[in-house]
């Protein structure tokens, strides 16, 4: 398991430790370096699949877009070298530098730790990672298949454009964890798991998936269940962003094997506050099984999903890692840190960060 990300002059951070657990939750204001750890770890995933990172790291690519070296290397460095450490709980430690005044939209490597084949050791290099963007692929009223994506690179797509093929696709396996399966289900494979959980975030909810052979296409709709009557079939588009947002994950989790690593931005988008709530339990209980998760989000229920989680115990404290991303203005400049709440037991909180999910009070203190 990813146990630490060490950075140096990356982006916003001039020298900054990330610990992680099995889920970790990055919260904080905008524009505070939560989407740079993300980035941190895409551009090397992206170049590994390039194969240059003994060579130099391109900082455009499917997963990551981010500009040129003057975009990336830290705005008051005192050393030009730009540095990623990566360290682990069962593994060697890998670690890159780079040099900073690099010109264009890549950086030469001074140093690196040589992978090869060996990096398909680490999830993060191989076929149990995945990673899905805050910009999901909306509804449609047909998806796009990909045979290479789905069935050689074991992926949904950044944007979960192929969750519907993958579903379509191993819709009759049954899940890789077996304590992931809900208890409501009538048996384990992907397509009854995906359907159990779907209805635990909306409930009365059944998703129907289709696929057309002759146009490459997957057609789904979604019906409402109320006790024993099934209502009238409808279109994703016909029914909202949340169910079509919300798909991705439940496939990207369900089809996980434990030592997967899932990279997962605002799984709240779109999803009213009991649906966000069941989503931070979902994830909490997927961490507790092996899925290791890194999840950027602004939503409190997926926060206090989480805690309950914890105080429910389907995932102990010490397995929830909360990081706070803020700064403030040190020796006259602003730096950016992390602060790190901790959850007990019960599921509290041992303190709350000024920023840390208050604007509830805020708001409340206002209007009393």
């Amino acid at each position: 398991m990813l146990k630490k990300i060490l950075l140096k002059n990356f982006k916003c951070f001039e020298e900054q430790e990330i610990s992680l657990g099995s889920l970790s939750l990055l919260t904080g204001l905008n524009g505070m370096g939560k989407s740079s750890v993300l980035q941190s770890l895409l551009l090397l995933r992206q170049n590994f699949d390039r194969n240059t990172l003994d060579k130099r790291l391109s900082l455009n690519g499917d997963l990551a877009q981010c500009g040129n070296s003057f975009d990336v290397l830290y705005q008051f460095f005192k050393t030009d070298e730009i540095g990623i450490r990566l360290e682990f709980s069962d593994q060697p430690p890998l670690e890159w530098v780079w040099d900073g005044r690099s010109k264009g939209d890549s950086l030469n490597v001074k140093s690196g730790s040589p992978l090869a084949e060996a990096g398909r050791n680490y999830a993060l290099f191989n076929r149990q990672f995945h990673y899905l963007n805050a910009e999901r692929l909306g509804p449609r009223p047909y998806f796009e298949t990909s045979s290479h994506a789905v069935l050689n690179e074991n992926q949904i797509g950044v944007r979960g454009e192929f969750a519907a093929n993958y579903l379509v696709e191993f819709q009759e396996d049954d899940i890789k964890i077996a304590n992931l399966g809900h208890p409501k289900a009538t048996g384990l494979t992907l397509y009854e798991q995906v359907n159990a959980w779907l209805s635990e975030i909306r409930p009365g909810t059944r998703l129907n998936a289709s696929r057309s052979q002759e146009m490459g296409l997957v057609a789904l709709n979604y019906q409402f269940v109320a006790g024993r009557e099934a209502g009238n079939r409808f279109r994703p588009t016909n029914v909202g962003f949340g169910l079509s947002y919300v798909l991705p994950i439940l496939v990207a989790v369900l089809s996980s094997e434990p030592g997967s690593l899932l990279l997962l931005e605002n799984p709240e988008a779109h999803l009213h506050p009991r649906g966000q709530a069941q989503i931070g339990r979902f994830l909490a209980l997927a961490a507790a099984h092996g899925i290791q998760i890194i999840v950027e989000s602004h939503s409190d229920h997926i926060l206090n999903g989480i805690r309950v989680a914890v105080k429910e115990s389907e995932l102990s404290p010490d397995q929830a890692n909360l990081l706070f991303f803020t700064g403030d203005v040190i020796e006259g400049k602003f730096t950016h840190y992390i602060e790190t709440p901790r959850i007990d037991r019960n599921g509290k909180l041992d303190y709350r960060p000024e920023g840390f999910f208050d604007e509830w009070d805020r708001q409340l203190t206002q209007l009393i």
